[in-house]
């Protein structure tokens, strides 16, 4: 049994499957979700987006819940979606959207904007065009490098945003209540707004939960994580279960 306990903040889905992953190699979670999705309305242009996906070189989705609510919005309006120039951040996005037959490119040497920038077959696609058109399907705010990189390399770029993430209520105390209670010796964020939904609960508690072992997806949410006062950061570079897996077996937990 891993002497890891750790604090999982995903959606509250995805922490289900995390914990059950981790169970199975004997390390020991409790879930916390810090990111509740809610799915946004979409204005005209908006769905002039969705209608016009075929018009891309490139389409890249951020994120899982992104990948199903696409799905949703296509299903509804009757469209069909076209088979190529589909990336995601992460194989498990890809998942998603292979499921419906999509071929997607994703890099496997992480879940970020930088390994995805990287992928050879972006570039091809983004070489279709003198002015490649590229679609980001994300929530509301985020991957303003990959916008921006993308940019700079001649792309037109639209933004299709369909959830927001939000911090569920919970009771003033509750995270160090929590850790304290079940002797948790290490904290787990996916993302730079789980990682944000974390400091504001945690409130005036975060100088000594900053002193855990703080497990995270990526450079840049390392850095994130540095400059609030985290003390000991783990780039997992990736926000999967098996990168989070590989992580916590090559760094030494705690002593009690």
């Amino acid at each position: 049994m891993s002497p890891w306990r750790l604090l999982l903040t995903r959606p509250e889905e995805e922490c289900q499957a995390l914990a059950q992953s981790l169970a199975q190699a004997g390390i020991a979670s409790s879930s916390l979700p810090l990111l509740a999705i809610e799915p946004v309305a979409l204005q005209a242009g908006q769905r002039q987006y969705l209608a016009d996906l075929h018009g891309y070189q490139v389409i890249i989705v951020v994120s899982k819940p992104a990948a199903r609510l696409l799905l949703e919005q296509l299903g509804q309006a009757g469209l069909q979606p076209p088979r190529e120039g589909w990336f995601t951040v992460g194989a498990a996005t890809a998942q998603v959207l292979q499921a419906q037959g999509l071929k997607v490119d994703f890099s496997a040497q992480g879940d970020d904007s930088e390994a995805l920038l990287a992928l050879p077959h972006l570039r091809e696609a983004m070489n279709r065009a003198a002015t490649p058109r590229v679609l980001i399907v994300r929530g509301v705010g985020g991957r303003e490098l990959l916008a921006g990189r993308l940019a700079e390399q001649g792309a037109s770029v639209d933004y299709l945003e369909l959830y927001r993430r939000n911090l569920p209520v919970y009771p003033a105390g509750i995270l160090l209540r929590r850790i304290e209670a079940e002797r948790l010796n290490g904290l787990v964020v996916s993302s730079g707004q789980g990682l944000e939904h974390l400091l504001q609960l945690a409130g005036a508690d975060w100088p000594r939960l900053a002193r855990l072992p703080l497990f995270v997806p990526s450079p840049r949410v390392a850095e994130q994580a540095r400059a609030l006062g985290a003390q000991q950061i783990v780039d997992c570079r990736g926000a999967n279960a098996a990168a989070l897996m590989a992580a916590v077996q090559r760094t030494t937990a705690p002593a009690d």
